[in-house]
């Protein structure tokens, strides 16, 4: 089965259901209709190159759309991150993937003053190129059998790559992940049990479907069950989507932290008394967060927990089976092994190591980068480079990055755990974050960098209570906002940059 073969059979099956509520457009469009547009676009696609087409959309049902019928045209969809560097992420994907046709919207490049780029295609040109034998003949293909319809669509294999999603890029340059069509589907599939997921769902959408998260989870997953998606293309106007779940109903909800912090601060009581999920991804859900949810909503959020290149889930929490503070048991499929990160034999319940990943939805390899994929996928085992442990219960522990790691006196420090130490005595709505500044006179500092004013000296000794002396900041920085990535997560890197330029110039001004 291909990705939008499972679309085609959905949509015939639940024709006259609501599909797509796209509230950017405040249009709807039931599964027969979407059936039919994707059919239209799909004429217009294979007018295009073949091989890598860019998508550039934001959460909408025009992104929707695209990416099924670049996949009916017998395209691969390169998703372009549009919220951070949109140019220059564009032309890194089309120079790192060898492509040049980019769907995008001109309304988007306005919004983020992005300028046009060769190869750019406008949806907006797209949709008034379509005459009235292209509706027709999307009109009357509609109404044959789904048999039909997927002979008359790009078949291939299970095994052809169905996306290339790009690495945050938080810690270095993005990497090209190629997902199969199998791979998402494995995810799916096994996702599906342990929250019961049903076609009667509604999922609200707000993910941009250019990083994994929203791609499977707000896009593919209610696809393949014929639910209702509720979208809008921003998930940064938190009061509307609070709205929105008020008055419209969702079952389901998925957002990282960031999202959470700005949906609880905006909701009042009862606008989310409609979800039977709530899940938190993509960062370490922090305590002050569920409870802040626990108290306001009575919803408890489940964490679960990730990689683009497992597309994305690994495990997960659920309502059921919820130990706050893990990222829950793998998922049903999925192999994880705990590995020492020095000596690779497997670690014992509760010991911490690398988090090593098996199975049917780890990620075909990295496009055009053997070197990287042969680093990261050993034996079929895929090395996340992230840290952490499972419990005696099964429970996996995510502890950080191994490169949220420092080296201290013959000591691993954890970062992750810093934060999560400094977070019991910041003010109600600051953040955090530690990096490491490497010194060649002093060695590894440790920098802590918040969003508000703190008493050093108090906080210092308060963390000593938990922490030993190697794992206490030893500098202080005060900033208004922490540097995000497009998905919601901290920016180590530009972090780390621009703590290191700053305490540079310091050191400059005081020579």
């Amino acid at each position: 089965m291909l990705l939008h073969q499972q679309f085609i059979d959905i949509a015939k099956t639940f024709s006259k259901k609501l599909a797509i509520h796209d509230f950017s457009t405040n249009s709807k469009l039931s599964y027969s209709r979407a059936l039919i547009a994707c059919l239209i676009l799909t004429r217009m696609f294979k007018k295009l190159d073949t091989g890598f087409i860019g998508l550039m959309i934001p959460t909408s049902a025009g992104c929707i759309l695209s990416k099924i019928a670049i996949l009916m045209s017998g395209r691969k969809a390169v998703m372009i991150n549009y919220s951070t560097g949109a140019e220059q992420n564009a032309k890194y994907a089309q120079e790192k993937c060898d492509f040049t046709t980019i769907i995008t919207s001109k309304a988007l490049l306005e919004k983020i003053e992005c300028p046009f780029i060769d190869g750019m295609i406008y949806i907006e040109d797209i949709m008034a190129s379509i005459t009235r034998v292209d509706k027709l003949l999307a009109f009357f293909t509609a109404a044959l059998p789904a048999s039909i319809i997927k002979k008359l669509v790009h078949r291939g294999s299970p095994d052809d790559t169905a996306v290339i999603l790009f690495t945050s890029g938080s810690e270095k340059e993005p990497k090209a992940v190629q997902l199969t069509h199998k791979n998402i589907l494995t995810n799916i599939e096994a996702v599906t049990p342990i929250f019961g997921f049903r076609n009667q769902d509604i999922f609200m959408c707000t993910l941009p479907l250019f990083h994994v998260f929203g791609l499977t989870i707000d896009m593919w997953l209610p696809i393949y069950h014929g639910m209702s998606l509720l979208t809008y293309a921003n998930p940064l106007d938190f009061k509307k989507i609070c709205i929105i779940i008020r008055e419209h109903k969702p079952t389901f909800l998925v957002g990282t932290p960031t999202f959470f912090w700005g949906y609880l601060r905006k909701s009042q009581p009862g606008d989310f008394a409609s979800l039977r999920i709530t899940l938190a991804g993509a960062d370490k859900c922090p305590d002050a967060l569920r409870e802040g949810f626990k108290s306001k909503h009575n919803i408890t959020i489940v964490e679960g927990y990730g990689a683009t290149e497992c597309s994305p889930v690994i495990s997960t929490n659920t309502p059921n089976f919820n130990r706050p503070g893990s990222v829950g048991k793998p998922i049903p499929g999925l192999q994880v092994r705990i590995e020492h990160y020095e000596t690779g034999k497997e670690c014992a319940p509760g010991e911490d190591g690398r988090i090593l990943v098996k199975g049917g939805s780890v990620m075909k390899g990295y496009f055009n980068d053997f070197e990287q994929t042969s680093l990261h996928i050993r034996s079929g085992w895929y090395d996340t480079g992230d840290m952490g442990n499972i419990d005696a219960d099964g429970f996996l522990w995510h502890v950080g990055r191994l490169k949220r790691f420092v080296k201290i006196g013959g000591e691993m420090v954890s970062l992750v755990k810093i934060e999560a130490v400094l977070e019991n005595f910041l003010p109600e709505e600051s953040h955090c974050c530690i990096v490491e500044i490497p010194d060649a006179k002093k060695g590894a500092r440790i920098v802590a960098v918040v969003t508000t004013p703190l008493d050093e000296k108090v906080v210092l000794k308060q963390m000593a209570n938990t922490l030993p002396p190697i794992s206490l900041p030893k500098i202080f920085l005060v900033w208004e906002t922490l540097p995000k990535m497009g998905s919601g997560k901290i920016d180590f890197r530009a972090i780390s940059e621009m703590a290191r330029e700053q305490l540079t110039r310091k050191a400059l001004s005081q020579t």
